[in-house]
């Protein structure tokens, strides 16, 4: 992860049923907010999609939880893909505290493209790709 270089940070509000009764964020709601990364990483690096036709569905995910987060954090999700193959790509992300950029968890998620009126997989379009190895500064195709 150390040569991951995160140029999506996305801050996130911490809600009061986040916190379950250990005064802790919930494991479960870790994936809510990486969710959210991946939504506004998307959208932020190819703005142009239609989502009502095409998507990107999470295949697999695994977290490995590193520190809690309390009710008091301030914490952001980072987004990066690290490899893009032809129907799927690979997402990393980590939650961190703001202040002390200490890493809480981190994820790494399968996506494959779905078209979304066939109810299939699909090819990642060459478009999509391009803006995402432009993003992130690199080509990630395998």
């Amino acid at each position: 992860m150390e040569d991951i270089k995160f140029h999506h940070t996305l801050p996130i509000q911490l809600r009061f049923n986040d916190v379950d009764k250990f005064g802790h964020v919930n494991n479960t709601v870790y994936f809510t907010y990486y969710d959210l990364g991946k939504t506004e990483y998307f959208a932020s690096v190819y703005p142009g999609v239609d989502w009502e036709k095409d998507g990107m569905v999470v295949v697999h995910i695994e977290a490995n939880f590193i520190s809690q987060i309390t009710a008091a954090s301030n914490v952001a999700i980072q987004t990066a893909v690290v490899e893009i193959g032809n129907k799927s790509l690979t997402i990393v992300q980590q939650v961190i505290d703001t202040k002390t950029q200490e890493v809480k968890c981190l994820a790494k998620s399968i996506m494959v493209a779905f078209d979304l009126e066939a109810h299939d997989s699909k090819e990642i379009p060459e478009d999509w790709k391009e803006a995402i190895c432009a993003f992130e500064r690199r080509d990630l195709r395998r």
